[in-house]
């Protein structure tokens, strides 16, 4: 795979040849693989999967983690829901976590990436210590099956997600990179981000969105280079920081015009990259 190639995110649903057949529609050959469905945990699902991604010629450079009782319907339901956060299901969703790293490993990819959740800012909020534990239990588990385990950006600042990176203190802890995502909470302006978590970034997401204008309420995502992240400055920038990982793009709409969408991204970010 070339520096900086255009990647998709990708769902796999009930057959993951419709899912590969999307991405080649694209015209890409990576993608970041959303949650798997629970049915894809056992060995013969996970021996077809292999399978279809071998033929497909698709290569997965993360599994993505997810959980039953998530929704981003709204800041406050974010905070609640969202992640290692909620502590009824924490364990659970721990588990869950090492699960999805064997899953990878079996189909040989070293990377996988969650929403944490809201990390407190304040360090004496009782919830820190423990997010940092729910962390630390991670790492040492991934770092087993020689994986990184990236968390996505959005939902803190950056001077307090490098904060909490500093204090887990873990080498395979490291940053899935989604700009649109800074303006979407509200949390900073996605450039400086960049700058200031340059050392931890190991992947990118390629979105974009519009800042909320009411409290309590996300942003508005849009297609890529019409909203507010400014793209020609985000992939400059990931040029200047020396990143060379995949651009992955993410657009969170389905149907006809998501691929649309991810058609037209795909140019844009290819013409930024090669300073067209």
């Amino acid at each position: 795979m070339q520096p900086m190639s255009v990647g998709i995110m990708l769902g796999v649903g009930d057959d993951p040849n419709t899912s590969f057949e999307k991405a080649k529609s694209v015209g890409v050959d990576n993608v970041q693989m959303g949650c798997p469905p629970d049915q894809y945990f056992t060995p013969d699902a996970q021996e077809d999967l292999k399978q279809a991604i071998s033929a497909s010629g698709i290569m997965i450079t993360t599994v993505f983690c997810g959980f039953v009782g998530e929704s981003y319907a709204d800041i406050p339901t974010v905070k609640r829901t969202v992640g290692y956060v909620p502590a009824d299901s924490r364990a659970e969703r721990i588990e869950k976590t090492k699960r999805i790293s064997d899953f990878a490993k079996n189909l040989g990819v070293y990377q996988i990436a969650a929403h944490a959740g809201f990390i407190p800012e304040n360090h004496s909020d009782p919830l820190y210590p423990v997010m940092v534990k729910t962390m630390q239990e991670i790492a040492d588990y991934v770092v087993g099956n020689g994986q990184i385990f990236a968390l996505e950006t959005g939902q803190e600042t950056a001077p307090a997600l490098l904060s909490f990176l500093t204090d887990v203190n873990r080498g395979n802890v490291k940053v899935n990179f989604d700009p649109a995502n800074m303006i979407l909470y509200g949390s900073g302006e996605p450039i400086e981000a960049l700058e200031l978590l340059k050392d931890f970034i190991v992947s990118v997401h390629c979105k974009d969105g519009k800042w909320p204008t009411e409290d309590n309420q996300l942003g508005v995502e849009t297609p890529l280079g019409d909203g507010d992240v400014g793209m020609d400055r985000f992939v400059n920038k990931l040029k200047e920081i020396g990143y060379h990982g995949p651009l992955t793009i993410e657009r969170e709409i389905s149907g006809g015009q998501q691929l649309r969408d991810l058609i037209k991204a795909k140019e844009l970010l290819e013409n930024l990259r090669d300073g067209e």
